[in-house]
């Protein structure tokens, strides 16, 4: 047994996500997506405590909440586990917060990752879907999918299929620092509904084969993007500028304010993201 573990956690982008108006007498959104998982990265130090029951979070970047995904994650994984140990984790961050790139969940899952190695524990799949649905909903993505990674993503984000993730693009990736919190963007796509359908997404069994399509002619459609960029115009410019320098598609990720271009070859990002730090004071390349 490791007195220290050490873990990172990618974030993801989301590719099309198609946000289906809730049925009647359903508490979530159901959702279609294809999530891919990215070299930037969060790090975890987790470390076993004296004390029992205890679980502490300190974060280099923000201060976190006293209940946030680590700590609900620890919470649940004891009440299935029986577990009584306790752990300090140094949470080192790298993605934004708020940005629509799955940071908190991408924590909880490799937090949960570690700290079942951290005591021993034999982590099935159905003791850590079991946590994650206490959690988040994109938890369950990122439990079962390492850096790199692809999947079909359905249901309330519960129903992952993993597909094989392309690795002949790059990505480029610009936060306007934009704070849009997941309440208001659903509330805003709750409200699209009732006006005339602009956009139509591709139905959800043809994710896949689109994906694996040439770049330049994929159909996907972000069910946020339009209402935010409607209600915040900094997210438009910033889609507007990895066009003009080159991005093969670009959309919002999640539900925002975090938008991505997709470029060719390593070099074509990196010069895109050359100029566009002139302007975005986040701006990121990552491998596909």
């Amino acid at each position: 047994m490791s007195s220290d573990i050490v873990v990172s956690a990618p974030a993801k982008v989301n590719i099309g996500l198609n946000v289906l108006p809730k049925a009647e007498g359903e508490e979530y959104h159901q959702i279609e997506s294809i999530f891919q998982t990215i070299d930037l990265c969060d790090e975890l130090v987790v470390r076993k405590v004296e004390k029992k029951n205890f679980c502490s979070v300190k974060c280099d970047m923000i201060e976190l909440p006293e209940l946030n995904t680590i700590t609900k994650a620890y919470e649940r994984f004891c009440e299935l586990s029986g577990n009584e140990v306790g752990v300090e984790v140094l949470l080192k961050k790298k993605i934004p917060s708020g940005g629509g790139l799955g940071g908190g969940s991408s924590d909880a899952a490799s937090f949960i990752k570690a700290f079942a190695e951290l005591i021993d524990f034999d982590l099935t799949d159905i003791v850590a879907d079991a946590v994650a649905e206490k959690v988040g909903s994109d938890v369950f993505f990122f439990l079962h999918n390492g850096l790199h990674e692809a999947s079909l993503v359905s249901g309330r984000g519960e129903i992952v299929k993993k597909i094989n993730a392309r690795h002949d693009f790059h990505f480029v990736l610009i936060f306007p620092e934009v704070f849009s919190s997941t309440k208001e963007a659903y509330s805003l796509v709750d409200e699209s509904y009732k006006a005339p359908m602009k956009n139509e997404c591709p139905l959800f069994d043809e994710y896949e084969k689109i994906y694996s399509s040439s770049v330049e002619n994929w159909t996907f459609i972000n069910s946020f993007t339009s209402v935010l960029t409607e209600k915040y115009p900094v997210i438009q410019y910033a889609l507007q500028d990895l066009k003009n320098q080159g991005a093969l598609w670009s959309d919002m990720s999640g539900s925002g304010a975090t938008v991505f271009g997709i470029f060719e070859s390593l070099d074509s990002a990196k010069a895109a993201v050359a100029l566009l730090q002139k302007k975005w004071r986040f701006c990121y390349y990552s491998g596909s």
